[in-house]
């Protein structure tokens, strides 16, 4: 198969493109380049730099490529931004999804992998969220993924195109230092940032019905995000009738107080207590996978703890700013 990966240059698109490369899968990436970098991709992986609503670019990349499969992973993604910014959201995440559909259908490709987010489920009243979990999403970033996911399926049934949504959980580390996380909004690069700078780092809300007060969450190594995309893209080649909708987790919640233990600990930059900010609007208390089903389904199980996780991620913020 030939596979088109939207949002490849970024951070979480680039150890999927390295890992669907690696492992021989013909791949060429198209990004707009606003969180991308080019000296992510592998050498030899095709570039086209543009929008996912550019359906002139589209039509000529999946025409010229001969492209049967689509790993969509292009998307706005701050939760903060999507409250303060709901139009920017939609546009890009839900019109970006249906011009991409549109070219798909278009150009007969039967394959399609859609990047979810937990936060299509909000702010669930249980231990471990399941698949069957209502989804409820709190804000239009849940919303636009949500939506994504109806679009998706819709179209799969349709058009006869097998189709599988991620639904990833908080994403952190690198599979190898120059493809670390530089987005300062991020919990581990904005930790980071202030550590190095002297300063306490930032805690955004302390009154959450959790155990100690910080909202917990299932932390996961962005190289087990790419060997998931993976296993799904082969299942999906295999499975022409794959229907699937999968949680991709640890299935342990870690809160915010713990992880900003953790990368003190790795970061040796210890002895400053957090620093007590206001909730940040749309953040949810606590959300923690259950992953049974995607290791049935895929065969699939998440590698790497948490701190490999922020050891991981340290290597590459150090090389990215040398002291």
């Amino acid at each position: 198969m030939s596979w088109l990966i939207t949002g490849g240059a970024g951070y979480i698109g680039s150890h999927v493109v390295r890992a669907m490369a690696g492992a021989g899968e013909s791949v060429v990436v198209v990004d707009d380049m606003t969180g991308g970098r080019a000296d992510r991709l592998p050498a030899g992986v095709p570039l086209e730099k543009g929008s996912v609503l550019d359906r002139d670019l589209l039509d000529r990349v999946l025409r010229e490529h001969a492209v049967t499969g689509i790993v969509h992973i292009a998307a706005k993604k701050q939760v903060a931004e999507s409250v303060a910014n709901p139009l920017l959201y939609y546009r890009q995440n839900v019109e970006g999804m249906r011009v991409l559909l549109d070219a798909a259908v278009d150009a007969g490709v039967s394959r399609l992998l859609f990047s979810s987010s937990a936060a299509v489920y909000g702010s669930p009243d249980v231990d471990l969220v399941t698949e069957r979990t209502p989804c409820a999403p709190i804000n239009p970033y849940g919303e636009t993924k949500l939506a994504g996911e109806w679009m998706t399926a819709a179209v799969g049934r349709a058009h006869g195109m097998a189709t599988a949504a991620l639904r990833y959980f908080n994403v952190a580390g690198a599979a190898a230092p120059e493809l670390a996380d530089d987005g300062a909004h991020n919990l581990v690069p904005m930790v980071f940032e202030r550590l190095a700078a002297g300063r306490a780092p930032l805690v955004f809300g302390d009154d959450y019905p959790t155990p100690d007060g910080t909202c917990v969450r299932d932390y996961i190594h962005v190289a087990d995000i790419a060997s998931a995309h993976l296993a799904a893209a082969r299942r999906l080649a295999a499975d022409p009738g794959a229907r699937l909708v999968l949680n991709v987790g640890r299935g342990e919640g870690v809160s915010v107080r713990e992880m900003v233990r953790v990368i003190q600990e790795v970061t040796g930059l210890t002895g400053v207590a957090p620093e007590i900010g206001p909730r940040r609007p749309g953040d949810p208390a606590r959300v923690v996978a259950a992953a049974d089903l995607v290791h049935r389904e895929l065969g699939w199980t998440a590698r790497y703890g948490v701190r490999e996780m922020v050891e991981s991620a340290w290597r590459g913020w150090t090389l990215r700013h040398p002291a």
